[in-house]
């Protein structure tokens, strides 16, 4: 379902909870990784050449800001994963686009998914009690999202404030 972005994955995620309890999150991580993974690759294969044809100015800009973010690139991509700032699949396809190396889109994509991913496993496990999608994501769910987002991305703020002093 990631690789060629059919909505409704959430709902795996809460069988997968229901079913194997905590433990299905290894598997929603392990298939949401490897599904996001050939998304990453078709887009490489197919959405970069597009692109490159369609905008090759605006991709070269792009590029360009990536390349002088590249050392601080798996805080910013850690950040857009464990936030609900982004669509996953707007990552998923951008991500190759513009050139982030795949061992950082893995490694971010690994680590991003395990916070949201455990919430909707968790509430699997409370399935009978929900009343629809929306009761997985309330106020205090998404302020931790955007929390454990912040500390992500803590250090590269901290780095960016010693090279302005």
């Amino acid at each position: 379902m990631q690789t060629f972005m059919i909505p409704g994955t959430i709902f795996m995620s809460l069988l997968a909870g229901a079913l194997f309890g905590v433990k299905g999150l290894f598997l929603v991580v392990f298939n949401a990784t490897a599904g996001a993974c050939s998304c990453f690759f078709l887009s490489k294969l197919i959405g970069r050449p597009l692109v490159s044809w369609l905008w090759p100015d605006k991709l070269r800009f792009f590029q360009a800001e990536i390349a002088k973010r590249r050392d601080k690139l798996l805080n910013y991509m850690l950040f857009l994963r464990i936030t609900p700032t982004l669509p996953n699949l707007f990552i998923n396809l951008a991500s190759p686009i513009v050139d982030i190396p795949f061992h950082v889109f893995f490694l971010a994509t690994f680590i991003g998914l395990i916070p949201a991913s455990y919430i909707t496993v968790k509430a699997g496990l409370a399935l009978g009690d929900l009343r629809s999608v929306k009761d997985l994501y309330d106020f205090k769910t998404l302020s931790v999202l955007f929390l454990i987002g912040m500390v992500s991305i803590f250090p590269t703020l901290l780095k960016k404030k010693k090279i302005y002093e």
